[in-house]
C-alpha cells in the first residue's frame, strides 16, 4: 500500500468514525417483566410512571426507523414501555434545547390504564429528507423537513388530507370519542413496514404512510413542530 492509499484510507475511517451513532443503555435503575410491545412519550411530571433506566444516543443518522428500533430494542432488554426526552444542562444549570446528533432519554414502567388514554390528536409528520406541502379540508401548509403538525379533531368530523401531487395520496380520517392519538408520515421515501408484532409502519397508502404510536411518538421528539 502507497502512502497516497494509505492516507485515503485514514480519511475514510476518520470519517466513518465521526459520522457513526452509537445507542447506550447508561443506566440501569431496575428492570420489569412485561411482553407489551409499545414504547410511548410521556411527561414524567404528570404520570405515575416507574423509573427504570436511560439511554445515551450519540451521533446522527438520517434512518430515523433504524435509530427507533435500536433505542426500541435497548429499552426492552429493561421491560420499558415509555421514555422522556432527558435535556442536558448548562453551566448556568438551564436546558439545553434537543440536539438530534447528541441527545438522553429516560425510560420508564407505565400501566396498561395510562398507555390507553384517549387522544384528539392526529400528528402530521414530515419526511427526514425534505419539505412536504399538504392540504388539510383544502387548506394548504408546508412541512419543512424532520418537522411536524398536530391536528386537533372534532368526534365526528372527517378530515380529508392530500400530498398536493398529481399521483398523491388522499386520505380520509375522522375524530373518534374515547381513541388514542393517530400518526401519519408524508413522504416520497421508499419505507419498510413492520412486522407482525412490532412498531413502526402500520400501513402504506402511497406517499402518506400510517404509523404506529411508538414510533409516532419518538418522531415527536426527535422532530420539531410546526405551529
Amino acid at each position: 500500500m502507497n502512502i497516497k492509499t494509505f492516507t485515503v484510507c485514514i480519511f475514510m475511517f476518520a470519517a466513518v468514525m465521526i459520522s457513526a451513532q452509537n445507542i447506550f443503555l447508561t443506566k440501569v435503575e431496575k428492570t420489569k417483566e412485561n411482553k407489551d410491545k409499545y414504547l410511548i412519550k410521556i411527561d414524567p411530571k404528570n404520570s405515575s410512571a416507574e423509573y427504570l433506566g436511560e439511554i445515551d444516543v450519540q451521533g446522527f443518522s438520517n434512518d430515523d426507523m433504524d435509530v427507533f428500533y435500536r433505542i426500541y430494542n435497548k429499552a426492552k432488554e429493561i421491560g420499558a414501555n415509555a421514555f422522556a426526552f432527558q435535556p442536558f444542562e448548562t453551566v448556568d444549570e438551564k436546558n439545553q434545547s434537543f440536539n438530534p446528533s447528541n441527545y438522553k432519554m429516560k425510560l420508564y414502567y407505565i400501566s396498561k390504564e395510562e398507555y390507553s388514554k384517549p387522544s384528539d390528536e392526529i400528528y402530521l409528520f414530515s419526511s427526514s429528507a425534505k419539505s412536504q406541502t399538504i392540504s388539510i379540508n383544502k387548506k394548504d401548509y408546508v412541512l419543512p423537513s424532520r418537522s411536524f403538525t398536530v391536528l386537533k379533531t372534532i368526534p365526528g368530523e372527517i378530515y380529508t388530507i392530500s400530498t398536493k401531487k398529481l399521483l398523491g395520496s388522499t386520505i380520509k380520517v375522522s375524530g373518534k370519542p374515547e381513541s388514542t392519538a393517530q400518526y401519519y408520515q408524508v413522504s416520497s421515501l421508499k419505507v419498510r413496514s413492520n412486522t407482525f408484532g412490532e412498531p413502526g409502519i402500520n400501513l402504506k397508502s402511497g406517499d402518506i404512510i400510517g404509523l404506529d404510536r411508538s414510533f409516532g411518538d419518538f418522531l415527536r421528539m426527535i422532530y420539531t413542530e410546526n405551529k
